[in-house]
């Protein structure tokens, strides 16, 4: 997600390379977490199994993580992109 906030928020951004940047940072994804875990990447993915088998044991982590992820996404974004910010608004 901060992939896809910066590409599609920046204004310095390539806009025509967005796609690229979001399929990578996926592509990324998918092949070194995929294989080490096993896990999905959309809670809801992980849900619908849970919900069939009844097996609601370790349900919470993949509905509390991508929130909590989110949350410090969006305040590690505001702190890098306000430090920019701040930088090139005092040069000359």
């Amino acid at each position: 997600m901060f992939v896809i906030v910066s590409v599609a928020t920046d204004t310095r951004a390539v806009r025509e390379l967005a796609g690229v940047a979001i399929g990578a940072t996926v592509l990324l994804n998918v092949l070194v977490a995929g294989p080490s875990t096993g896990e999905s990447m959309n809670p809801v993915r992980t849900l619908g199994p849970a919900i069939a088998t009844g097996n609601y044991e370790e349900i919470w982590i993949y509905m509390v993580a991508p929130v909590a992820g989110a949350i410090a996404g969006a305040y590690a974004y505001t702190a890098v992109k306000l430090g920019t910010d701040d930088k090139e608004e005092s040069q000359p």
